[in-house]
């Protein structure tokens, strides 16, 4: 979502930091352009001029350390500054009342509410091990009902059973007494949406509020509708009064303007992103992590999480047991490869590694993208059991009956071979110390950099035995450790982290050690 936004920072700052010393005439002409990427990016014009003007205050005042150059130095403040207007600290569903807390879901119609419902009681059941009621109170749009209904089959959430003709203030009533007599921890009321703002939803918004009584009203919005979602964001809060944000639509390609501007024109924080279609697709929303992305710094953190989410420990100690004998076979180059799709796929990985979100274009261009995965895996797919253990059988006839199978051709089947083949030499090599794999192997080395403990000894940190402020901390015992924006350390360069050396094996060299890439002249 923040791409323009990031590219067009990213450049802006970069020409500043490259100076020795900067003029108040320097700072003015790079705080215009800042000033004109942000309005271009669909932030709040007065969220703009407030921006601009405390950065130049401090940037023009600013006392400058020996150690830093004036430019990094107005980066700082640039990047502080952008914490302060998304929220400086992320804050979670408050769920600190008594059973069970009542949470309303107001917003447009077509913003996502029904699905963000499902969402929030599908992390809740899942990650909090809450027990979780859903009730629709949509009576108006046609099968809204049975739509959450379905969510809660696929789920595994209670929903409330449907009874015709009753109103949106009946039903809540009765959502928060079934609550009550079936022991729930969490009562989500989906509320009905309109095309538009009108007096007849804000009386029934006020009449639900009022009989359910709710802990939290979280307004969903869509991230692309830009200036128009901060003006739905003020009308709600006037008239019902909200408590925090949910964006949703945030993995679109919108400009991003209306995440910065919501927090700082409403005051209330952003809670929750929707990042995707699937269930599991929301995030917390912290404030640090993305002032990070959008200048172009990475998010360790973000990483780090996503890789203990999606890294399957059993799998990994039987991959470590099965390398330790020297064995790697296409099966286990298929779960690699599905591992990293898992994490985002490379765009998504590299999008959080500092240093490294402007390599996504080069990578794109060099036809190295997720495609490229997902065509590696349908050649995997097509082979037989037989033919995936013993990559050795692949002949010229059994590699057209392949290709024809997965929609490619030879060369490709060549390619992965090639890949394999010196991945699995690589393996070899490392003997006993492969333990778990690429995707682990990486993660472990990017946690070894930080000083972090490991699981089973793969380097990979336990993130459920770290509370909220050891993992912000990480960001910052990251860039300690030399993971800053332009380089990462001991890669010998510049591959990626516990790789044991300067590319990803077996991808054929290239640009910063990444597969495919031209290499430098």
């Amino acid at each position: 979502m923040f791409e323009s936004l990031q590219d067009r920072l990213g450049s802006i700052l970069n020409g500043l930091t490259g100076r020795g010393a900067l003029s108040e005439a320097d700072v003015s002409a790079a705080l215009r352009e800042v000033r004109r990427a942000l309005l271009e990016a669909d932030v709040a014009l007065d969220v703009v001029r407030s921006f601009t003007e405390k950065v130049r205050e401090k940037a023009v005042g600013a006392e400058i350390l020996k150690s830093i150059k004036p430019g990094q130095m107005v980066v700082k403040i640039v990047h502080d500054e952008l914490i302060e207007m998304l929220g400086s600290e992320g804050v979670t569903i408050d769920l600190n009342a008594p059973a069970p807390v009542v949470i309303m879901m107001v917003g447009l119609q077509g913003s996502g509410k029904t699905t963000t419902t499902g969402k929030i009681a599908n992390r809740m059941k899942s990650r909090d091990k809450k027990k979780v009621l859903m009730a629709s109170l949509d009576t108006r749009r046609p099968a809204a009902q049975e739509q959450l209904r379905q969510l809660g089959v696929q789920t595994g959430v209670d929903t409330l059973p449907i009874i015709a003709g009753q109103s949106p203030t009946d039903i809540a009533a009765r959502a928060v007494q079934a609550a009550k007599l079936g022991g729930h921890d969490v009562v989500i009321l989906d509320t009905a949406g309109r095309t538009h703002i009108d007096e007849p939803l804000m009386i029934e918004m006020a009449e639900i509020k009022r009989k359910s009584n709710p802990h939290e009203i979280l307004l969903v919005a869509d991230a692309l509708t830009g200036q128009d979602a901060v003006n739905l964001a003020r009308n709600f809060d006037e008239r019902v009064g909200i408590t925090g944000l949910v964006l949703t639509r945030m993995d679109g390609d919108g400009r991003g303007g209306a995440a910065l501007s919501m927090r700082a024109v409403t005051g209330k924080p952003i809670k929750l992103i929707g990042v995707g279609e699937k269930m599991g697709e929301l995030e917390e929303f912290h404030p640090r992590r993305v002032a990070d992305r959008i200048l172009g710094m990475g998010d360790i953190v973000s990483l780090v999480e996503k890789a203990a989410e999606n890294i399957d420990a059993e799998k990994a100690a039987a991959m470590a047991a099965k390398m330790a004998k020297g064995k790697f076979d296409l099966n286990d180059l298929a779960d690699q490869l599905g591992q990293m799709q898992k994490m985002g796929g490379m765009g998504g990985i590299m999008g959080l590694m500092p240093g490294m979100a402007g390599m996504k274009d080069k990578m794109a261009a060099a036809g190295l993208d997720d495609s490229l995965f997902k065509r590696q895996l349908a050649i995997i797919s097509s082979m037989t059991k037989a033919e995936r253990a013993n990559p050795d059988l692949l002949k010229h006839s059994r590699k057209k009956r392949i290709a024809a199978g997965s929609g490619t051709d030879a060369a490709d089947i060549n390619k992965l071979l090639k890949m394999h083949r010196q991945m699995a030499d690589m393996m070899k090599m490392m003997g006993g110390k492969g333990k778990g794999g690429m995707m682990k192997q990486m993660m472990g080395g990017l946690a070894n950099k930080m000083g972090l403990g490991g699981l089973g000894g793969g380097g990979m940190p336990d993130l459920s035995k770290l509370d909220p402020k050891q993992l912000e901390a990480l960001q910052k015992q990251a860039e300690a450790a030399g993971l800053k924006p332009g380089g990462m350390p001991g890669l010998g360069g510049g591959g990626l982290p516990g790789l044991g050396g300067a590319k990803l094996p077996g991808l054929g060299g290239g640009f910063a050690g990444l597969p495919g890439l031209p290499k430098k002249k």
